[in-house]
């Protein structure tokens, strides 16, 4: 369940800001064709931070429902709130999650022993396997190597997805967890190969939401030894990673994804869609790829 290539998925809205159900079932089906591992949903590209619990839900079992059990489905439930945290991971476990993820709480930045009972509580309170997140450049929280050593004990608790960008960062992980069967998943998208190397065991993409047959390519090749044209593939992200440093996160990606075939909608407000100006230099990018 948590290795190999999982697209961070994006969660498509309409021009009115609703949520857009009726456009899940294409995105879905096009990265599973593609060939992906799983599927991460409500995650920061999913925008979760934005939903509301009633719209997680909704969002998670329609996916559950098209994906019919065809790959894993990790759903995004983390939260300030260890209870609030709690009360989602239950509701969508009922409607067929098969993994949660779980961001460090934001804002506050618990110690040490509060993160360690966070996560504990919010383990014990489901039957579900538990991925740790982690993601400081947005929530100004690192999680310590001290943390996943004590939490890689828990049953439940069987990885993380590491999106500092910190090549080390991800090997204090792996280090940390070693007398565990624990995952370390890379949520970068610019370190993958790297991180493969280093000991991982795959990759949540925002990148395979536009180009999964190569991020898949990245992966199969890294896995059958063809290093050099694993390094080609990883190289080709880079154009497309370094685009989203244009607009305010996802904002690039949904315009990418819906410049792919595959109509996303805008992102929920306050971020705005690209400008025109932008769309056109996008364009090219997706050009380029076809």
């Amino acid at each position: 369940m948590f290795s190999g290539v999982i697209p961070a998925m994006v969660t498509p809205l309409n021009h009115k800001q609703q949520v857009n159900e009726a456009a899940i079932p294409a995105l879905v089906d096009n990265l599973i064709a593609a060939g992906v591992d799983g599927l991460f949903i409500l995650g920061t590209n999913g925008e979760f931070h934005l939903l509301s619990q009633d719209e997680k839900v909704n969002v998670t079992k329609k996916v559950v429902s098209e994906v019919n059990q065809r790959v894993p489905v990790i759903v995004g439930v983390g939260g300030n709130s260890t209870k609030e945290v709690i009360e989602l991971s239950k509701e969508v476990e009922s409607v067929g999650a098969d993994a949660l993820s779980v961001i460090t709480p934001f804002f506050v930045i618990p110690d040490q022993d509060e993160m360690i009972d966070h996560y504990r509580s919010i383990a014990q309170n489901t039957n579900l396997p538990v991925m740790l997140y982690n993601i400081p450049s947005k929530t100004g929280v690192n999680l310590d190597k001290k943390v996943v050593t004590e939490l890689a004990k828990v049953k439940n608790i069987v990885g993380i997805k590491d999106s500092s960008g910190d090549l080390e960062n991800i090997k204090g992980y792996i280090e940390a967890s070693k007398n565990e069967e624990f995952h370390v998943i890379c949520g970068t998208d610019s370190l993958i190969l790297d991180a493969l190397e280093a000991g991982a065991t795959g990759a949540v993409a925002a990148t395979a939401n536009v180009v999964p047959k190569i991020v898949n390519a990245i992966y199969e090749n890294w896995k059958n030894g063809k290093i050099n044209e694993a390094k080609e593939q990883q190289n080709r992200l880079s154009e497309l990673r370094e685009s989203f440093q244009y607009g305010t996160l996802p904002s690039v990606l949904k315009k990418l994804v819906e410049l792919s075939g595959t109509p996303v909608g805008p992102p929920r407000l306050p971020v705005k869609e690209v400008s025109s100006e932008l769309e056109n230099k996008l364009k090219k990018i997706v050009a380029s790829y076809k």
